[in-house]
């Protein structure tokens, strides 16, 4: 469906499940993950395994955790880093594949694009006001920046994020797992 746009061309990377209890819903997939085909295969993977406290293993076992990123292909590079996540993918997929997972108990929204979609207009104006409100989408989301490097900055100019927010987030995942 979306071939034409795709430079390394097509190859879908999530792990949908119908047991899961929790869903990890990202962006799109890296240069790293494409290659691979695994999700979170790479640096931002790791950042978010240590933020959910959960080691290789668990994160990957798809009976436990469920994994639907916004698109499932690699979108192609833009001048600041990867392209948008490609809507054509979460709009034919989505519907279809969230109805199958009933299990799902807490989403983990990582980036603006999953918040924006999982929440509509409940997210706020940008990522920090809506990260900064994450009591508000309680029990079910949990709002979070991208794990990728690039938001290194913005994780020491909001350390309220690991004090507050992933000590929560571990917790509720633990209690799901």
């Amino acid at each position: 469906m979306c071939e034409a746009h795709l430079p390394l061309g097509p190859r879908p990377v999530l792990r949908p499940s119908a047991s899961a209890r929790i869903l990890i819903a990202g962006q799109a997939p890296g240069t790293k993950v494409h290659e691979s085909g695994v999700p979170w295969n790479d640096a931002s993977g790791d950042r978010l395994r240590e933020w959910l406290g959960l080691d290789h293993d668990t994160f990957y076992d798809e009976r436990r955790i469920a994994i639907l990123p916004m698109a499932f292909c690699y979108p192609g590079r833009g001048k600041n880093g990867d392209l948008p996540p490609r809507p054509e993918c979460r709009a034919t997929w989505h519907p279809k594949l969230l109805p199958a997972m009933p299990q799902v108990e807490v989403f983990v929204l990582a980036g603006q694009y999953a918040m924006n979609y999982h929440l509509g207009a409940r997210a706020k104006a940008n990522l920090t006001e809506t990260v900064r409100a994450w009591r508000d989408y309680q029990p079910k989301y949990f709002p979070i920046p991208h794990p990728s490097w690039h938001n290194t900055r913005w994780l020491k100019l909001n350390p309220w994020f690991e004090a507050e927010l992933v000590p929560v987030l571990r917790r509720s995942v633990r209690a799901r797992l």
